[in-house]
């Protein structure tokens, strides 16, 4: 809406809003009618139910609704007071105090600016024209500022509060599409990279093309089955959790073009976030060398025990292409920093390209 902040959950009014105004309104002229001490019973609840009408629009109009009602409480006082009547008014009054609290709330910085002016205009002004000794005046004043700013003061509060709950949201919801993201490449696009190279063999002279095709069909339904893991993800994330682990590198493991072998000597239990990570590098470390290792025959994969630590590598006898630094490489740094795991990857002494990644096993 033009010149509300939409910060929080400023909106149109709605049925609860109604009832509330009528309900106000109701208290109002129920107390109009039973109270004896107002010089102008009838003027004061016409003044209050006109200012108590305009509540529902609070949240999408908060500067009109408090211009408005520093207008009219401080036309009021200055009527009673060229009239010589003294300033009174209902209990019920108090209930706008809403208004001030929904400028704070929802209104923008420029609605808040003037908003303030107007409603200390408008308590200092009222509380000059009232009848007393200057001190009473004064001490009206300063009440009167006090109740206002305090009221405002929530508001602002409440504002702030909910900003820094849809900051939260925004980070984590930010954190969780990087983190699909880096699912959706490390999963789909190593089965994509496979069926691609396999129908390119497939189309060679001299190459069994069944042998490829059942390949071709293994890899398509990993892969479909890796996109509806994720549709999963995105449709109840709570419900969400790794699938792989260290005991699924072996099924990385085919006859080629090109060949990947796979040896695991692990014989300790890894935590659950550590084994899905060493298959998520090795995943990527195949797809990658599928992708831009040139001329290679074989891809090994070893996973071992150091010390603490445990070292995964990745090691393919193509020669390896100019690249710059992917999502790929950049999603396995980002997942073993998070783990206080390292990353290796760079050209082989004897030739090829070797990736490997150190972490240790109680990484949490």
């Amino acid at each position: 809406m033009r010149g509300v902040d939409t910060t929080g959950d400023a909106n149109a009014p709605g049925t609860r809003d109604f009832v509330l105004a009528i309900v106000l309104i109701g208290l109002t002229v129920a107390e109009g009618a039973i109270r004896r001490d107002l010089p102008w019973p009838i003027a004061t609840v016409i003044v209050t139910v006109v200012l108590l009408a305009g509540l529902p629009w609070r949240r999408s109009h908060p500067l009109v609704l408090v211009l408005a009602m520093a207008v009219v409480t401080t036309g009021f006082a200055v009527a009673q007071a060229l009239a010589g009547v003294p300033q009174s008014g209902l209990v019920m009054m108090f209930a706008l105090l809403l208004v001030p609290y929904a400028l704070f709330r929802w209104g923008t910085r420029v609605a808040r600016i003037f908003g303030s002016a107007a409603l200390a205009i408008g308590v200092l002004v009222s509380s000059g024209l009232a009848t007393g000794a200057a001190v009473d005046r004064v001490i009206g004043a300063v009440v009167g500022l006090l109740v206002v700013g305090t009221v405002c003061m929530v508001g602002a509060l409440r504002r702030e509060r909910a900003a820094s709950r849809q900051r939260e949201i925004a980070m984590v919801r930010a954190q969780e599409r990087e983190s699909l993201a880096r699912d959706l490449h490390d999963t789909v696009a190593h089965h994509v990279s496979s069926i691609a190279i396999r129908a390119q063999a497939a189309t060679a002279r001299g190459t069994d093309a069944a042998e490829h095709f059942t390949a071709i069909e293994e890899e398509a339904s990993a892969a479909l089955h890796e996109m509806r893991t994720i549709v999963r993800t995105l449709r109840e994330p709570a419900s969400y959790s790794p699938e792989r682990g260290l005991d699924d590198i072996t099924a990385l493991a085919v006859p080629g073009p090109p060949r990947v072998t796979v040896r695991i000597d692990v014989a300790s239990e890894l935590p659950r976030l550590v084994a899905t990570t060493l298959y998520r590098v090795a995943q990527e470390g195949v797809t990658n060398a599928r992708r831009h290792a040139i001329g290679a025959r074989s891809i090994d994969i070893d996973a071992h025990i150091e010390g603490e630590d445990v070292v995964l590598s990745v090691v393919d006898d193509g020669q390896p292409a100019t690249m710059g630094v992917g999502f790929g490489l950049r999603g396995m740094a980002e997942r073993l920093a998070l783990l206080g795991g390292e990353l290796d990857a760079g050209p082989a002494d004897d030739g090829g390209w070797v990736l490997r990644v150190r972490i240790r096993r109680s990484a949490p």
